[in-house]
């Protein structure tokens, strides 16, 4: 089959590039491809983000048909191609690296492409043809790169937060039906310091554990709100050229009405299109999650040590055999993924905060590598939430025999002992204990301080309120 029936031909202003004939992107981005092999993953790897580019180019383009400086046909056509991406068609060819110099030209352009190409198909023309309708002409018209991409990126955050939110949800609950069902095993140990402290019991712990998953769910919507404020309409740099008088309103109102979160257009588009804060606040507040969760791991593989040389006091489900050489070993697995998450989007916050910093003047270049960081890390964050709960928590199980043991021979009693004989008296009591290998229980009677019916009846009510956690 000769060449001509097999290949397009592409001009720009650096020259001339060799297409298929059936290919839907472009010549920008065939060069992307060419110039960024970086990371092998592609912008169809974040679909959130495809459908959040899809978005606003049909939001610019009905703004756009409204105020007269595009056709109505080629208007349409635009709209529709888009709604068709929104409905999960066509991510296939968003094939460019996402992370890419030129601060997201690349991305903006492969948008461009494909949307003018399929539009093409629809009007009936061959790909290329764009004389019909144009990559920059007419599905770009009215915008740049730099407040186009930004505002996508926005766009997909918010639009992935609910699912996150969702999952954290159901980690919390999670803990708190745990917590309700601990509840009958009355007491164990309290440890600070990674030593014994004072009497607590299982319920309490994991409803702290649920308090804190939960109390992270308003943080993150309520920090989301900082990317609602969208540049859309500044162009290149804030100042709007290229765009007609009231484009940039009407282009953030029909976002609104595509995406179904209340953007507004920022009161300053220079600021809003060289400022990257809400996306180190956003990032900001997904560190948190992941600290606070590496700490609840941890706290978990510590409860579930052993199972009979460390602590022991819970069970985790065993969800895969542990060793290829040690037969029966069991390792806490989900809790360990977890805290490898926890790690990822702890680096990846770095990343975004040196990104935003790297801007420039009027511009942030380093935007491609902040949306990369600020997107995995809510995708991974989420599935490790969502593993943790169904593969982790729900099965969790009380050793009530071991915590009962460890309670019985620990110190800790001394300190409920404390406000009744004194701290001097009660130290004694514990050294006494300690020195001789016996239960403060032992060594409160031998003291002479107490009888065995005083003991019983001042840990009576501590024990009733540890049992009521």
């Amino acid at each position: 089959m000769p060449m001509a029936d097999t290949q397009r031909a592409e001009v720009d202003s650096i020259g001339e590039v060799m297409l298929g004939k059936d290919t839907v992107y472009g010549i920008q981005t065939a060069r992307a491809l060419e110039n960024f092999p970086i990371t092998g993953v592609r912008l169809s790897h974040f679909a959130a983000l495809v459908n959040a580019l899809a978005a606003v180019k049909s939001a610019c383009a009905a703004a756009n048909v409204e105020l007269g400086i595009l056709d109505a046909h080629r208007g349409e056509v635009i709209v529709t191609v888009c709604a068709e991406i929104l409905g999960g068609r066509h991510h296939e060819h968003f094939v460019v690296d996402v992370i890419q110099g030129g601060a997201g030209t690349s991305t903006n352009m492969n948008a461009n492409e494909v949307i003018a190409n399929i539009g093409l198909a629809r009007m009936g023309f061959e790909y290329g043809e764009y004389a019909h309708l144009h990559p920059n002409d007419h599905v770009n018209r009215s915008q740049s790169t730099n407040d186009v991409y930004p505002t996508a990126i926005r766009a997909a955050i918010l639009a992935k937060v609910d699912g996150l939110c969702e999952a954290l949800a159901e980690l919390r609950d999670a803990f708190d039906e745990r917590a309700a069902g601990l509840r009958r095993h009355r007491a164990k140990i309290g440890r600070t310091q990674l030593q014994d402290a004072v009497p607590m019991s299982l319920g309490m712990e994991f409803a702290s554990f649920a308090v804190t998953v939960g109390e992270d769910i308003d943080r993150i919507r309520e920090i989301g709100n900082l990317l609602k404020e969208v540049n859309l309409g500044g162009t290149a740099i804030g100042t709007g050229v290229n765009a007609p008088e009231g484009y940039g309103a009407l282009a953030v109102k029909n976002l609104r009405q595509i995406s179904g979160i209340d953007f507004v257009q920022a009161a300053n588009l220079i600021e809003a299109s060289s400022d990257l804060g809400a996306f180190v606040t956003f990032s900001g507040v997904l560190k948190r999650v992941a600290v606070k969760l590496s700490k609840i791991c941890n706290d978990l593989r510590l409860l579930s040590s052993g199972p009979r040389g460390g602590i022991g006091e819970i069970s985790l489900p065993a969800v895969q055999a542990g060793s290829s050489i040690m037969p029966g070993k069991v390792n806490p697995v989900i809790p360990e993924v977890v805290n490898q998450v926890a790690y990822q989007v702890i680096g990846n916050d770095l990343t975004v905060t040196m990104a935003a910093e790297a801007g420039q003047l009027q511009l942030n270049a380093m935007e491609p590598v902040a949306a990369y960081n600020i997107l995995e890390s809510i995708r991974i964050l989420t599935n490790a939430i969502t593993t943790l709960t169904r593969r982790c928590v729900v099965g969790i199980e009380a050793n009530a025999e071991r915590c009962a043991a460890l309670l019985e021979n620990s110190l800790v009693l001394a300190t409920m002992l404390a406000p009744h004989i004194g701290y001097d008296a009660a130290a004694r009591i514990a050294k006494d204990a300690e020195r001789n290998g016996l239960s403060i229980r032992e060594a409160a009677e031998r003291s002479g301080i107490l009888s065995a019916e005083e003991f019983r009846r001042i840990l009576s009510p501590g024990t009733a309120a540890v049992g009521s956690g």
